[in-house]
């Protein structure tokens, strides 16, 4: 099937556009400008704007269970088709809903939507580009780094002034209807179907999972689904208040511009080094160098070490783990991509909910010391699945 897979490259554009609008969908609510604007019109707090992104978590944790297993039974497009959907009622609905309550059953079709285009653009591309599954994977996480990049810029240009005041409703609007364009242009094109052959007739779900084994390295994979995403979140929300009450940096913002370079330098060094090193190597090593990272900062409390920290969590933590590990998980169950997908998210976005809770009760030192923890046994379980790897493939499905 590799000699003819560049038929479907066009698809892979299409595919890769719609993680670019998810960047901005799943960041768009966290902007201070919009927070306070969509406060305002719905007479709420400014915090309870939170609330609204914490239903995207709750809409993707109750359909990733679903969304998996009909990629996998009713095919990629399909799945791709219900995401880009539900991603536009997320997007014009916030804009267009006049009230909390509306907008918050919004962002559940948002979280939704989150999870069939995981399901189906993770398997899809790296069907497509089957030679490097990992490349194809982090460029997912590439084009959603490249438009929160861009964000500033967004929002600089969806800015307009009405006679209620400020309002960024342009930015909703085009996202939204980008999605539903995107749609449009998916709607006819082919991806393929790895998972059966011309004429062969596809195993039901049920009998499916019943056949599936899942040893304690397929579940030490798709565990560092949790730990990988624990690295970076606890990252993001607390290193900054770290270094300004441990370290006394002045101005910790600048460790975010070098959070964001480190990611999307990471994205095309390691999407080189991929050709060279087995997908598998990655789950090992970048959570090893998160944890000396975490124990650095810990340590040296100084403005430099947070920056070097920032760089490095961002290369190493973001640039592309969670990317790999879900290939890796492919891997290792060809016949079931969107399944395993789905529960590497699943733990991914549990570890979004507990973790971050956790952290919420303790001062931001001991949130490093947590984040240590967490990495530290994502190395453990990166160094048990590389010394089973061998073994593990050799008995991968058929």
């Amino acid at each position: 099937m590799r000699n003819n897979m560049s038929k479907y490259y066009p698809a892979v554009i299409v595919l890769y556009l719609n993680y670019f609008l998810h960047g901005i969908g799943c960041s768009v609510l966290g902007q201070a400008a919009i927070k306070e604007v969509l406060a305002g019109r719905w007479g709420v707090q400014v915090a309870s704007i939170t609330a609204i992104s914490a239903a995207l978590g709750l809409g993707r944790l109750l359909s990733l269970p679903i969304a998996g297993p009909l990629s996998d039974k009713l095919g990629r497009k399909a799945s791709i088709l219900i995401g880009g959907l539900s991603y536009a009622v997320y997007l014009l609905g916030i804009a267009l809903t006049p009230n909390f309550q509306v907008a918050y059953l919004c962002a559940i079709a948002g979280g939704l939507a989150n999870s069939f285009l995981d399901t189906g653009i993770y398997p899809a591309v790296a069907e497509i580009i089957d030679r490097a599954p990992g490349i194809a994977t982090m460029g997912i996480k590439f084009a959603i780094s490249i438009s929160q990049l861009l964000m500033p810029f967004f929002l600089g240009v969806a800015l307009v002034q009405t006679t209620a005041g400020a309002s960024y409703d342009p930015l909703f609007y085009v996202s939204g209807a980008a999605f539903v364009v995107l749609v449009a242009l998916l709607f006819f094109m082919k991806l393929p179907d790895t998972d059966s052959q011309p004429g062969e007739k596809k195993e039901g779900l049920i009998a499916s999972l019943r056949h599936t084994h899942f040893s304690i390295e397929s579940i030490a994979m798709i565990l560092i689904g949790f730990t990988c995403t624990g690295t970076f979140q606890l990252w993001l929300n607390c290193a900054q208040t770290f270094a300004k009450e441990f370290v006394g940096f002045a101005n910790p913002a600048v460790m975010q511009t070098c959070y964001s370079a480190g990611t999307i330098l990471a994205l095309i060094v390691t999407s080189l080094l991929t050709r060279k090193v087995k997908d598998v190597r990655f789950v090992l090593v970048y959570p090893a160098i998160c944890l000396a990272t975490l124990l650095a900062v810990y340590a040296i409390r100084v403005p430099a070490m947070c920056v070097i920290g920032a760089f490095i969590i961002g290369w190493a933590g973001a640039g592309g783990l969670l990317q790999i590990a879900t290939s890796v998980c492919n891997q290792l169950f060809p016949k079931l991509k969107g399944t395993v997908t789905a529960l590497v998210m699943i733990a991914s976005s549990l570890c979004n909910y507990t973790i971050l809770t956790a952290a919420s009760a303790v001062t931001a030192d001991k949130v490093i010391l947590m984040n240590a923890v967490v990495t530290g046994v994502g190395v453990l379980l990166g160094l048990f699945i590389n010394l089973r790897y061998g073994k593990l493939m050799e008995n991968v499905q058929k």
